[in-house]
């Protein structure tokens, strides 16, 4: 059931400020939960799908299972936010995905107003033999720079699973973001992870992501897109390791680097501990590429506008 009370309607705004639809959330064909702060404004558990949730001081305790054999058509809806300017909120979430089962959840986390807030993420994903999670997550922290994130997840993918997550911050600014992100893999399951981040101002990022590909065939891709402009800073972090017998994997991080006081950090590190896997990466940190701003202003563009449309693309 969904409270349509004056903080649902908040919270509704700040979701389409994210990026989300807000008719999403009155659409009780799609699962869903809404939590503003520490308060669960409602859930909508639909045919294979459980969520049972609760509230904490600080936040929300949720486990979410998509039942064996099940094929969830509709995305899930996950809504968090804090309105307020200050405020403090605490995710604990276990994600179940059981065997020969497939779910794809968008999720939103909206700070519009934030000056002093922190959200703070810890979660779990367990996904089945044969079964299949995508994960889309999107940030908008307003524009005071005064949100904290950190986010853990640990992901265990069982033989011939595919996990997939996407992380988008990309509107607003950053603040202090702090994504840590572990994966293990069985016989014949994939791990791809896809990070989005644009770093403004005083914007300090951290970005771990780890994939252990403990089973034979197991396939793992780490890909992050960082763009830094003022003295924004970001330090990435992927990291590989190839234990199972015709394991594969491959990082691949670029950084955009606009200002002279941005900094940035790429550090790729793989390991090998089966002769027959293969670990492959690619770094590459740098300025807008001048010819393709030239060849933009050639057609009408000032430089900034052909600077934002290659960055834009970039974080798509």
């Amino acid at each position: 059931m969904i409270d349509y009370s004056s903080e649902f309607e908040l919270l509704a705004n700040a979701y389409q400020a994210s990026g989300g639809n807000p008719d999403n959330l009155r659409n009780n064909q799609y699962g869903l939960m809404l939590v503003s702060g520490n308060q669960i404004l409602g859930k909508n558990e639909i045919l294979g799908l459980r969520i049972e949730c609760k509230s904490l001081q600080n936040g929300v305790q949720a486990k979410i299972i998509v039942e064996k054999n099940t094929t969830i058509a509709n995305p899930v809806h996950l809504c968090f936010g804090i309105i307020p300017s200050e405020g403090e909120q605490h995710i604990i979430a276990d994600f179940i995905i059981e065997n020969n089962a497939s779910a794809t959840f968008l999720a939103h986390c909206s700070f519009p107003n934030a000056i002093k807030v922190k959200h703070n993420m810890e979660g779990t994903v367990k996904i089945g033999k044969n079964s299949v999670m995508e994960y889309s997550e999107t940030h908008y922290h307003g524009s005071q720079g005064g949100v904290q994130v950190m986010s853990k997840m640990e992901i265990d993918v069982d033989s011939g699973g595919r996990y997939k997550s996407t992380f988008h911050l990309i509107k607003g600014v950053a603040g202090q973001t702090n994504l840590n992100y572990k994966a293990y893999l069985n016989k014949n399951a994939i791990a791809e992870m896809y990070t989005r981040i644009y770093g403004k101002r005083q914007d300090d990022i951290k970005v771990k992501e780890s994939i252990y590909l403990n089973g034979s065939e197991s396939k793992g891709l780490a890909k992050s897109r960082i763009v830094l402009t003022d003295k924004a800073r970001a330090e990435v972090l992927g990291e590989i390791i190839g234990k199972g017998a015709y394991s594969r994997g491959h990082i691949d991080c670029m950084e955009i680097v606009q200002g002279k006081k941005a900094i940035a950090s790429a550090v790729p590190k793989l390991k090998v501990v089966n002769e027959t896997a293969k670990l492959t990466h690619e770094a590459a940190i740098g300025s807008v590429d001048k010819r393709q701003v030239e060849t933009l202003m050639a057609r009408g563009l000032t430089e900034q506008e052909a600077i934002d449309v290659i960055v834009t693309g970039l974080l798509r």
